[in-house]
C-alpha cells in the first residue's frame, strides 16, 4: 500500500466529505462480505473459510504456505486443514516429484462452498448496484475503477474480505 501515501496531492487534498463517502461505500462492501460469511458459518469457521478461499484463488498449497497466509504457526494451519479434510472440503495428496511436499487442494465440496460465498457477494453487490439510478451507474462504475486503480494494490485474497475472484477485463 505504499502507493497510497504517494497519492496525496497537496494541491488537492481529499476533503472530509470525500473520505466520508468512501467510508460509507466501504461499510456497505464490508456488510456484503460479512453477510456471506454468516451464511456459511454453520459449515466452516472464519479461518477455515480463509484457507478455502486462498486455495481456491491460488491452487494447491502446502500447509506452510497456508500458515504464512493466515499468519499463524504451522501447527495451527495443519489443525485447520485437518478439520477441512474431515469436513470434505480439502484433500491432501503427495506431490508427484517430492513425497515430502504435501499438497492441499479443494474438493468439489470445497470449491462449491467458495463459489457459494462469492456468488452471494456478487448477488448482493448487484442488488445494491441495481438501486443506483440507471443514469448514474456508468459514473459509479467509472468512479470505482478509478479509485481501485489509484490505490495500485492487489485485491484481498483473505476469505473474510475478498468479494470475489479477480475478474478478467
Amino acid at each position: 500500500m505504499e502507493n497510497l501515501d504517494a497519492m496525496a496531492n497537496p494541491q488537492q487534498a481529499p476533503t472530509g466529505a470525500m473520505v466520508d463517502a468512501v467510508l460509507a461505500a466501504a461499510n456497505v462492501l464490508m456488510r456484503v462480505a460479512a453477510r456471506s460469511v454468516v451464511e456459511v458459518e454453520d459449515s466452516v469457521s472464519s479461518p477455515q473459510l480463509r484457507v478455502l478461499v486462498f486455495v481456491s484463488l491460488h491452487g494447491a498449497q502446502s500447509a506452510g504456505a497456508i500458515a504464512r497466509e493466515l499468519d499463524v504457526h504451522a501447527s495451527n494451519a495443519t489443525r485447520i486443514c485437518d478439520r477441512l479434510i474431515r469436513l470434505g472440503f480439502l484433500i491432501r495428496s503427495e506431490s508427484g516429484g517430492d513425497r515430502r511436499f504435501v499438497r492441499l487442494e479443494l474438493t468439489s465440496g470445497g470449491a462449491e462452498l467458495v463459489s457459494k460465498v462469492f456468488e452471494q457477494r456478487r448477488n448482493d453487490l448487484a442488488t445494491v448496484f441495481g438501486s443506483v439510478p440507471a443514469s448514474k451507474r456508468e459514473a459509479v462504475m467509472d468512479a470505482f475503477r478509478i479509485f481501485a486503480a489509484a490505490a495500485d494494490v492487489e485485491g484481498s485474497t483473505d476469505g473474510r474480505f475478498a468479494l470475489g475472484p479477480p475478474q478478467k477485463p
